[in-house]
């Protein structure tokens, strides 16, 4: 796991096949098919492992869930510091395994897309807790606003679009908010 974490992260899915996997695994392809009955298996598996991983690339989503901020502080802290810098090098892993495995992969474009919809639903009900009056939309802008700045982050190599979206998502919040 830890090998396909760092191939596909460095890569890619498609461009890493099973014979650099257990290369670099240290492991036979009869050991990596004991444990993963196919690549899609190992993807799926791949993808649980940097969605539950607090100090991976998706680990800042966790602020969400702090307990010593109030609501309108975690949707703030969400865009508060750039990310990493391998994240700006390789931006959001689900989002590059969503794009990477398009129709071929379901069981993977599966998860993907319910952690997507996991984190669009926690933003939603900080958005409430933080007193919007649409926290509904308000969620919806914010998951919007936060994945095109890790995205451009990453085209660019640059963390100036994280900045840029903190200003923007606490310019959203105010005006749900009814706050000055």
């Amino acid at each position: 796991m830890r090998a396909a974490v760092q191939l596909f992260a460095r890569e890619g899915i498609h461009a890493t096949g099973i014979a650099k996997l257990t290369q670099v695994a240290h492991v036979s392809t009869r050991t990596f098919y004991q444990h993963f009955p196919s690549k899609e298996a190992l993807v799926s598996a791949y993808v649980q492992r940097v969605e539950s991983d607090p100090d991976g690339p998706i680990g800042v989503e966790a602020v969400l869930e702090r307990g010593d901020l109030g609501a309108r502080e975690r949707l703030l802290h969400l865009f508060a510091d750039s990310p990493p810098p391998a994240e700006v090098v390789r931006g959001c892993p689900l989002h590059n395994t969503a794009v990477e495995t398009a129709g071929t992969m379901p069981g993977a474009a599966a998860l993907v897309e319910r952690h997507k919809r996991e984190f669009g639903a926690r933003l939603v009900k900080t958005a409430a807790e933080a007193g919007a009056r649409d926290p509904e939309t308000l969620g919806r802008q914010l998951a919007v606003l936060f994945e095109g700045a890790r995205a451009l982050a990453t085209s660019l190599n640059d963390g100036q679009p994280y900045q840029d979206a903190r200003e923007l998502a606490e310019t959203l919040i105010n005006q749900a908010t009814g706050a000055v």
